[in-house]
This record gives C-alpha cells, structure tokens and sequence, in this order.
C-alpha cells in the first residue's frame, strides 16, 4: 500500500487535466450496465489505457473508460466497466480506481453490479440494495504495510453500506413502483459460476446474491472515509433444485433491461448528494 500513494497522485493528475471539476460521487457501473452513462451531459470520456496505473478491464460488458460529467447538474466520475480478480489482477490494483475518485473529491461511492440470487423470494431483473456483504475471495485489498495517509490500519465494517443511503434508495423504488430488496452479497473469485453444493452453502451461511465483484472496492472506499451505496442488479436466479444454465448473453440482456431502475436510484443519489454538497 506504501507505494500507492504517489501513484494515486499521477493517475489523479492525468485525469484533472482533462475533468477539472471536482466530483462529488464516483460511479462504479458493473456488467451490462453502462447504459446509465446516456443520463451524463458535457461528457468527457477518458479510456483508462490513458490514466497512469490503471488496468484494463477485459471483462464482457465492460467499456473499460471513465466518463466525466454532469449527472442532473452534479458533477460524477464513472466508471464504465471494472476490474475482477478473475482477469488475474490483484486486489490492491482492482481497487487502485476508488482511491483515485476520492483523491479527486468524492465523498460518496455508488457501486452497482449484476448478480446471481440465492434468495427464493428474488426474481430475475429484481434490485437488491446491499446491506451487507461476505469477503470470499480468499484476499483483501488492505493486506499490507497500511499507510496511514489512505486510512486507518484497522477499518470498521460494522455499517459499510451507508445506513441513510439504502432507506432513501428503497424509498426511491418505492415512489417510482418497482422491486427492491435489502441483503447481503456474497463475494467469490470466479470466474465460474458455482456449483449446486456451493450455491446451498452460500444461501446457508446468509447471503441473498452473489458475485464477483463490488466486495474489494467497497473495503477500500471505507478505508477511505467514503459513504457507500451498493446496488445489485439479479440477473439469474441460483436456486440449486431449480438451477438453469446461465449464459452472458442472457445475463448482459437482463443487465440492460434493469437500466432504467437503476438509473433512477443512482440520479435520485447523486442528487442528493450535490445538495449536500450545496
């Protein structure tokens, strides 16, 4: 971690040379997702080959760019596509994005993902809010020398999720009349999906949906000092007595069809997020 630092000062530079404004969120969109990027004028579109440090995102659905602008009059850092441990990066690299946004000036993270549900009572194309979250990935992005001008040595995960955020994001849903959930995500390596045996463990031990992605960035955001609001988006159900071959095809589809609610929960943040900032 020691030598981030410096790192995180060269991507930050790249960037402000061609967004100057200081954001207020930064947007992390997962797969299928990147749609909600239409809602964002004055666009400036910067791919992340260009910044300093940052990996390339390799992952079907991902645009693997940053788009900066105005997103109903606040200024917004997203990042269109991610980075997954399954391509083969570290955690601390795969993370390396969140640190950047807030070096530039955000305070608020909205983090988003599409995801497999474990919880019967989900149906595909469902929003789940996340309240909580299970680290499987065998790793953890602070594993480390700790430096202490990122955050503290040991971060409270006791409310990751900022509380206030998912009760004005299941208001959101139900002012505009669609499902959303509230519950814990469940993070694994990948890049298979899991077995019949795996998915019956995952539900026992109290997750409601699970992926590969979101787990590592949010850990870093809070050792950051950053409010987080976590959306997932179900794509498939993994139920294991009625499991069905999942396909990307099928997924990216349901991905992009749930745009629309997504886009209203992440608008209604970043608004309110603006006026905070006044």
């Amino acid at each position: 971690m020691l030598e981030q630092y410096d790192k995180i000062t060269e991507a930050c530079d790249a960037i402000r040379a061609r967004f100057p404004l200081m954001p207020a969120v930064g947007i992390i969109l997962g797969s299928g997702l990147g749609g909600v990027t239409a809602a964002i004028v004055n666009q400036v579109t910067i791919p992340y080959a260009e910044i300093p440090h940052f990996a390339r995102s390799t992952a079907t659905g991902h645009a693997g760019q940053l788009v900066c602008g105005l997103l109903d009059g606040v200024p917004v850092i997203v990042m269109e596509g991610r980075m997954h441990a399954y391509e083969g990066y570290p955690l601390a690299q795969i993370t390396f994005p969140v640190r950047v946004l807030e070096r530039l000036g955000a305070t608020l993270l909205i983090v988003t993902n599409a995801c497999g549900g474990l919880n019967p009572h989900f149906r595909t194309g469902d929003i789940m809010i996340i309240d909580d979250h299970i680290n499987l990935m065998n790793d953890n992005p602070l594993v480390g020398i700790n430096d202490d001008r990122l955050g503290p040595r040991f971060p409270d995960m006791s409310a990751p999720y900022t509380p206030e955020l998912i009760d004005e994001a299941l208001a959101v849903a139900r002012r505009e009349d669609f499902v959303a959930h509230r519950g814990v995500y469940v993070a694994v390596t990948g890049p298979n999906l899991e077995t019949r045996a795996e998915y019956r463990f995952l539900r026992g031990i109290g997750a409601d949906v699970v992926g590969m992605s979101t787990v590592p960035e949010v850990i870093v955001a809070v050792h950051a000092g950053l409010r987080v609001l976590g959306i997932s988006v179900i794509t498939d159900m993994c139920l294991p007595d009625h499991l069905e071959v999942a396909t990307v095809e099928r997924i990216l589809g349901v991905a992009r069809s749930a745009e629309p609610k997504l886009r209203a929960l992440v608008t209604s943040a970043v608004r309110r997020a603006g006026e905070a900032r006044g």
